[in-house]
């Protein structure tokens, strides 16, 4: 093993630091969850460095809808953008390892965009903050602040998950050429997803002074692959009635795009009860039905529907102003929703993502249902 490295300490002594192996993968992997700027944020953006958010370690992904969890990610962590970023600790000595966790990285980002419920995630991350002894809410806080919308963060995870922009990062203590050269290839070629390797070299000093350095590298962000991903970021892409509507139809079919043209048109017909918003974004895109605000109230969502092929609610929206924050309204509204497939938490405050897929309201009483509930919602609040 190599030298290379030097400290000096307080006394203008000069010690030579020595490359050390790690003990164990878990050693490392341990690592990363008490330090998880080991991942080398600032090496990643030097624009605006990623900060991270620990999520679960082993954390499991389902390969079908509702399925049982399949594989196992080592890592989750979240960025301060919403971006998930599924962490991969492993030694790649030979070829045939290298092989396999290509192939099993490839696979987690390919199932969990689509069947990874951003409730899961949720509910993950607030289990693994009590396990460790931590309020899942001063955990959030410390991370973005205490200004940040929570609500409106998981919902950006959801959207990022439905897009397939996730970051995959490969880590071991030291990245063969050979794995570097397919992460730079895939980087240059997957969007919007992102694939890194991070070489993070351990350094001790060989001493009674039991010194100790952490070097990581990050490796695969070529010139080119710099700039797709920085010309995909620019781009944003402003939908309205019109281009939605052909890219829905393209995506999910004639009849799946006629229940969100009814169900656009009810909103349109609920007007000036109700308003319409068109959202912005690269891949994914869709409307959201909302409330005005009115006597300096500020307006609330009902509902967005997305071109991944669903609506959806935010129950904390619901939950954490009146009338639904009395707990007989909510129990009301919990047995409305039921009726029409969507469960909301016991507890109003939670952050959850109820949805409903349009294809489950092809029949005309199982929509003009949904629409009747959200129709009691607003003249609920309106009383």
């Amino acid at each position: 093993m190599g030298g290379g490295i030097y400290l000096i300490q307080d006394d203008e002594q000069l010690v030579e630091m020595s490359e050390q192996s790690y003990e164990s993968e878990e050693q490392l992997q341990e690592l990363l969850e008490t330090y998880p700027n080991l991942l080398a944020g600032d090496q990643i953006d030097t624009a605006l460095p990623r900060h991270w958010l620990l999520v679960k370690r082993e954390t499991p992904i389902p390969s079908e809808e509702d399925g049982t969890a399949r594989w196992s990610i080592d890592r989750l962590f979240i960025d301060q953008n919403a971006i998930p970023t599924l962490v991969e600790v492993r030694r790649v000595e030979n070829s045939r390892v290298r092989q396999e966790i290509i192939g099993q990285m490839l696979d987690y980002a390919a199932n969990a965009s689509i069947y990874w419920p951003v409730d899961t995630i949720v509910s993950q991350f607030e289990t693994n903050c009590r396990e460790l002894g931590r309020d899942p809410e001063q955990v959030f806080e410390e991370f973005l602040g205490t200004e940040a919308n929570e609500e409106r963060f998981w919902q950006k995870v959801k959207t990022h998950l439905q897009a397939g922009k996730l970051r995959l990062v490969f880590v071991a203590d030291i990245i063969p050429s050979e794995l570097r050269r397919v992460v730079e290839f895939l980087n240059e070629q997957v969007d919007p997803a992102e694939v890194l390797a991070i070489e993070l070299k351990q350094y001790t000093d060989r001493e009674p002074d039991n010194l100790r350095m952490l070097v990581p590298r990050v490796l695969g962000q070529t010139a080119e692959a710099r700039l797709k991903k920085s010309s995909a970021t620019r781009e944003r892409r402003r939908w309205d009635e019109t281009s939605f509507f052909q890219e829905f139809e393209a995506r999910r079919g004639r009849e799946e795009a006629k229940i969100a043209g009814k169900i656009y048109e009810w909103a349109m017909d609920m007007t000036p009860k109700v308003e319409v918003q068109w959202g912005k974004g690269d891949n994914f895109g869709g409307f959201v039905v909302s409330l005005p605000g009115r006597h300096g109230k500020p307006a609330r969502d009902l509902f967005n529907v997305g071109i991944w092929g669903g609506l959806e609610i935010s129950s904390q929206s619901y939950g954490s102003r009146p009338p639904f924050n009395d707990p007989e309204k909510w129990n009301e509204l919990r047995s409305k929703f039921s009726s029409i497939g969507m469960a909301l938490p016991t507890n109003p405050t939670e952050t959850r993502f109820p949805n409903l897929r349009l294809s489950a309201m092809q029949d005309e009483l199982t929509l003009e249902q949904v629409l009747q509930t959200f129709a009691w919602v607003v003249e609920v609040i309106d009383d």
